[in-house]
């Protein structure tokens, strides 16, 4: 049993959290009770769960490797969840030693256990932050000590936004962050939709609830003109917005959803920022 396995000091257990689902989802160690329920019954409502979170992660693998042979040296990931396996700082500085990652995720827990990774990487840090408040990013002692955002960066928003209501306003949040980027930044995201299930359908209904009633969370996909909108006023690179498991494969190892990539239920894409946005 790990230290993630028990309850808080005084008794009282840790509610369930979209970053410790994500971590149990993937086989990590960072997570509680809650979390492993939330994850087994996402896993019984759909067996494709587990195997999209993974495809998901090879997702920012691959983004991260495009990034970082494109020349960027600072990424700024938010929503990052637990930097587990496979994680943006590992990949980035085996490529480049000097990347600089800031991790910014709105759950203390997942801060804490990513400070503790991170212990002795100078050039990697995590902050507590949350995406409908972009200035409060921005403005953070971390970021701006980690991060020089007149050069270029990447914005990586991976599987996070539809974690955020419409009432929330998550396209203003993400060109307020776009804008923040100098020309040459890129944006890397990927987020769920609406293309295979309805919003109003079962599945989609099922989860909702699910993740409102154990991690008090929204969950919302959105169509792909909807996603597209994220990416107003940069230019997406080949092969634009598509399925999780069609950006960019491996193809001496396609993975998972290569034949059906619909499967995966998420839209991904990378773009850059090749002129100035209106401030």
């Amino acid at each position: 049993m790990t230290t993630m396995d028990m309850a808080v000091p005084g008794g009282k257990a840790r509610p369930a959290t979209p970053a410790r689902i994500y971590d149990y989802l993937l086989g990590g160690i960072h997570n509680f009770p809650a979390d492993q329920e939330a994850g087994r019954r996402l896993i019984e409502l759909s067996a494709d769960t587990r195997t999209i979170a993974q495809v998901n992660r090879a997702f920012l693998g691959r983004a991260v490797r495009y990034l970082a042979g494109a020349g960027i040296r600072q990424f700024l990931d938010i929503g990052s969840g637990i930097p587990t396996q496979g994680n943006v700082h590992e990949i980035a500085q085996r490529l480049a030693p000097d990347s600089r990652v800031v991790y910014v995720d709105i759950d203390p827990v997942a801060v804490a256990e990513s400070l503790d990774i991170l212990a002795g990487n100078p050039n990697a840090t995590a902050i507590l932050g949350d995406v409908r408040n972009p200035g409060q990013i921005l403005g953070h002692a971390s970021v701006r000590r980690l991060l020089d955002l007149t050069q270029p960066t990447a914005l990586l928003l991976v599987a996070v936004l539809h974690f955020i209501s419409d009432d929330d306003r998550p396209h203003a949040a993400v060109a307020e962050l776009v804008d923040a980027l100098p020309v040459g930044g890129y944006l890397a995201l990927s987020h769920g939709t609406t293309e295979v299930h309805a919003p109003e359908s079962n599945g989609n209904l099922v989860t909702t609830d699910l993740y409102k009633r154990q991690a008090a969370t929204a969950v919302q996909t959105r169509t792909r003109p909807e996603v597209e909108r994220f990416f107003t006023g940069l230019d997406l690179v080949e092969p634009g917005l598509v399925w999780l498991s069609e950006w960019r494969p491996d193809p001496e190892a396609p993975g998972p959803f290569a034949a059906t990539p619909e499967r995966s239920l998420v839209r991904a894409g990378v773009a850059v920022k090749r002129t100035r946005t209106a401030g």
